[in-house]
């Protein structure tokens, strides 16, 4: 039973109040997003709204980061917009449910370990675009529907409110905590909207958000294999984006809350709402870094902040639909605006100038990438490679070889650094062949074997000793070298001497 109490948090302190109010605010903060992403995708609004539910109630009981929120993204949205204009919802729902199959699979075989190899420039960059990105996605809200920006008493009345909403976000925290500041700043803007009957945007403007439970059907599909060819690339894609957003405001929301969430669990449960996204008539989504911070700052900590946010959306669609409706888009737009400040790692501009340059570079890259093509996920990768890429480059001007001849004339090459395929060609250039005596040691105790690339340079180096009637030792081989040396055996033939009485390096795997 207590490993059913810990799944929802009650077995821990939690403030129910704080989190209650935290998921209501969320809540409302979901509409417009949800409804705005399905349009970016060209899906009906409810499609957004009822992936928005499902996303968030299944994350929030079973993911791996208690005050995560999920739903339906920007990022996802751009992914599936081409397959929905070129063959229809139907084949977007199949779409969903396969990547969140993909997803699934990730999280079984323990992928989300791979997050650690994101390096921190890409997530700084990473946070930083999206950070502009929400701004950015705000400023719709200053033009009217023929897209032309807004003017006079209805530009001042826009931006005074959302300042007011800011305002209160700003203060409110320094002089309570009790209530959530978005909350407040929300119902402040309601009311005053609506007691001094002021002219300004509602959420009934952008769409309606009225609805039932959402439908349970298979998506109307051909069940052959055409229709996976068509799917499949946008599954897989939404997969890698869904899961690289997911993980990385885990990490975030990690970092601000001082606790370790658990990343494959987070990937299971994202490809579980997933699937229940697609069979339910919704367009899928990930987790969602402005609601999880909105969550966060609002000073939730557990599991029922995100239940509370889930099932209030769906009883706005069902029962609230007319008074939802007829929030100030202000209000929220204020929230989101203050989300965009809180996102930006304003730490990251005072590293310029004192970080490495190639640090600086991929942060701006990824910033750069993730504003301009909206692909969280080629922003990710991009930045990944560019630092793997440098980290081999600089590795590969570590390896050194200390050079001394024994009382018996025997050469000591001793050395230092990893041996791989970004260091061969240094490497081979350490040797003297020609002019060494007739035993030549190579002692690896500061060194380390890495790859295949490594394996044929040593094979390189003992013939060409072997071709002038020289003797190679290898020494201080680690455990894993060994077993790749053995593994190497039926491909190259290297001279590998045994060395039982060294046993100083550390089996890493």
């Amino acid at each position: 039973m207590q490993k059913y109490l810990n799944l929802f948090d009650f077995s821990q302190r939690v403030d129910y109040r704080t989190e209650i109010l935290a998921g209501l605010t969320v809540a409302l903060a979901l509409i417009p997003e949800a409804v705005a992403f399905a349009l970016i995708a060209g899906l009906d609004p409810l499609i957004g709204l009822y992936a928005a539910f499902v996303m968030g109630l299944v994350t929030a009981i079973f993911g791996g980061r208690p005050g995560m929120i999920s739903g339906a993204t920007g990022a996802v949205a751009v992914v599936i917009a081409a397959l929905a204009l070129s063959h229809g919802k139907e084949y977007v729902f199949a779409c969903v449910i396969l990547a969140g199959l993909l997803q699934v699979l990730a999280g079984v075989f323990r992928l989300g370990k791979l997050m650690r190899l994101v390096p921190h420039p890409v997530v700084f960059g990473f946070v930083n675009g999206l950070a502009i990105i929400i701004f950015t996605a705000q400023l719709e809200q200053f033009k009217d529907p023929s897209g032309a920006w807004l003017t006079g008493a209805t530009l001042f009345t826009m931006l005074a409110l959302v300042a007011l909403v800011m305002l209160i976000m700003w203060l409110l925290p320094k002089v309570s905590k009790v209530v959530p500041a978005g909350l407040v700043g929300i119902l402040v803007v309601f009311g005053l909207v609506t007691f001094f009957h002021i002219d300004t945007k509602t959420v009934g403007d952008i769409a309606s958000i009225q609805g039932g439970f959402p439908p349970l059907s298979i998506p109307m599909v051909p069940f052959t294999w055409a229709t996976l060819e068509i799917i499949f690339p946008y599954a897989l894609i939404m997969a890698g984006v869904g899961l690289i957003e997911s993980l990385l405001t885990l990490n975030i929301v990690d970092e601000i809350t001082e606790t370790r969430g658990r990343g494959n669990k987070e990937a299971v449960a994202q490809g579980v709402a997933n699937v229940l996204s697609g069979f339910t008539g919704g367009m899928g989504g990930c987790a969602m870094i402005g609601q999880s911070l909105i969550n966060i700052s609002s000073g939730a900590r557990a599991r029922l902040s995100g239940i509370v946010a889930a099932t209030m959306l769906l009883v706005f669609i069902m029962f609230g639909a007319s008074l939802v409706e007829q929030l100030p888009m202000a209000a929220l737009t204020g929230i989101m605006i203050m989300v965009a400040i809180g996102t930006f790692e304003w730490a990251s501009l005072r590293t310029f100038g004192k970080m490495p340059k190639w640090d600086l570079f991929v942060l701006v890259l990824v910033t750069l990438i993730t504003i301009v093509l909206h692909n969280l996920a080629l922003a990710v990768l991009a930045g990944v490679i560019i630092a793997a890429l440098v980290f081999a480059y600089e590795n590969a001007k570590m390896i050194r070889a200390r050079k001394r001849i024994d009382e018996n004339g025997v050469k000591h090459y001793e050395i230092f650094g990893p041996l791989f395929f970004g260091s061969v060609a240094t490497f081979n250039t350490k040797f003297d062949p020609n002019n060494d005596p007739d035993e030549v040691v190579i002692d690896f105790m500061e060194s380390r074997v890495v790859d295949m690339s490594a394996i044929e340079a040593l094979n390189r180096i003992t013939e060409r000793y072997a071709k002038l009637g020289k003797r190679v030792v290898l020494k201080h081989l680690s455990p894993d070298c060994r077993r790749l040396l053995a593994k190497a055996e039926e491909i190259i033939d290297i001279n590998v001497t045994d060395d039982p009485t060294y046993k100083v390096m550390t089996d890493f795997d």
